[in-house]
């Protein structure tokens, strides 16, 4: 068992001896918790370095070394964490600002050529049985689900599921999938 210099078993972050107790009875553990988490060594470790510097710099005093550690797990998983979320949001604006922002400029060939599909389509999908026809444009047209598609057209999801593939499989097979254009 643990006890410090005091006597009391108490850990004083602010106190050198108990500190470095402290960082060596936990590093190894803090560091595979947010290694886990972010996947980045040096930003694992620096989130655990943080974690403890805040401990330090609050002069927190724990009644045990297992106190310290479970706060410390704590804030070393919160801090992985919403470095992670961070991560997420950032390369997702990064994504937007380079990828959808960008302008179009379509040329008039890719125009022509996206016009012909869409008209392949349209007349494809005339050619449909009425049912496969109402399921493929609810779906694709419409944005619904095939839960909100069978409670509107009264029959089962599995039924949406099957009429949907089958539709499709029908389009691929009277448009024929080397002459569709997908820019």
């Amino acid at each position: 068992m643990f006890t410090d210099n005091k006597g009391t078993g108490e850990i004083h972050c602010d106190d050198p001896q108990d500190f470095r107790k402290l960082y060596d009875a936990t590093m190894q553990l803090l560091f595979k918790v947010s290694y886990r988490v972010v996947n980045e060594e040096e930003a694992a470790e620096d989130l655990v370095h943080d974690s403890y510097i805040k401990a330090n710099e609050k002069k927190l005093v724990f009644p045990s070394l297992d106190d310290a550690k479970f706060w410390l797990i704590r804030v070393v998983k919160n801090a992985s964490l919403n470095y992670a979320k961070r991560r997420i949001r950032e390369a997702n604006a990064y994504h937007k600002v380079l990828y959808e922002s960008r302008p179009q400029i379509e040329g008039g060939e890719s125009v022509l050529l996206k016009n012909e599909t869409v008209e392949k389509v349209k007349a494809a999908l005339e050619q449909l049985p009425p049912k496969m026809k109402e399921v493929l444009v609810l779906r694709e047209y419409g944005g619904l689900n095939y839960k909100e598609i069978g409670e509107t057209l009264g029959i089962t999801e599995g039924n949406v599921k099957v009429r949907v593939f089958r539709a499709r499989e029908q389009l691929t097979k009277l448009i024929g999938e080397d002459d569709v254009y997908m820019p």
